[in-house]
């Protein structure tokens, strides 16, 4: 009973935001925001262009509200995919993004989450080689990863938003785990040979220096 109520709330919604409501429009951006702002966080690496992934996502949603379908798991995977979309075509949907822009008065901006989502991700060279790693994944494996891993999507949600079968997930995702793993961990120590010969390198030059310092004491 109380799970046909839930499903029977959440149409609700689903007609709201086909039928253009700006109220339902405005708890959809207040219940998912943050997750698309970290999902594309993490794919990007780059927290100005996250919040162009935002802007762009929920336009997006705008435009195509009348493809939402009542399913199973909500707004979230439909959402989600049009987040996938975007960041697939960033470059081409910024210049859109930004004409529609320039014809529509501003209004509030964006929140900012970058405080919270640099808690979550660890540190600045953590989020720069696991981006580096996710680069070297096929597309497929990437979306895959962001999807369930970073962005605790369901295999089913992912599935939706991906427009693949359930068990094309589950492999995708198996196979992804283990090279990402693998790839982190050569970044993570390519950074840190890095870091290390650079410090070498900046002792070596001080040295002559400090040895000349105390020949004229």
């Amino acid at each position: 009973m109380l799970g046909g109520q839930f499903l029977d709330v959440s149409y609700v919604m689903h007609d709201r935001i086909r039928d253009g409501d700006p109220g339902a429009f405005r708890l959809l951006f207040e219940e998912h925001s943050r997750l698309v702002y970290q999902h594309a966080v993490r794919v990007t690496g780059d927290w100005s262009m996250a919040e162009d992934v935002v802007s762009l996502t929920f336009l997006e949603a705008w435009r195509l509200r009348a493809r939402l379908r009542d399913e199973e798991g909500g707004v979230r995977p439909w959402l989600m995919g049009i987040a996938v979309n975007v960041l697939r075509n960033t470059a081409r949907a910024a210049r859109r993004h930004r004409q529609a822009m320039a014809r529509v008065p501003a209004k509030d901006t964006l929140p900012d989450f970058a405080s919270e989502v640099v808690g979550r991700m660890a540190d600045a060279e953590q989020l720069a080689a696991a981006k580096a790693a996710l680069g070297k994944l096929r597309r497929s494996e990437r979306e895959v990863i962001t999807l369930c891993v970073w962005s605790a999507l369901s295999y089913p949600e992912a599935a939706q938003a991906l427009g693949v079968p359930v068990g094309t997930v589950r492999s995708r995702l198996s196979r992804a785990r283990a090279r990402l793993q693998k790839l982190a961990e050569q970044e993570l120590r390519k950074g840190a040979d890095s870091a290390s010969s650079q410090s070498e390198g900046r002792a070596g030059a001080a040295g002559p220096k400090d040895s000349l310092e105390g020949r004229k004491r």
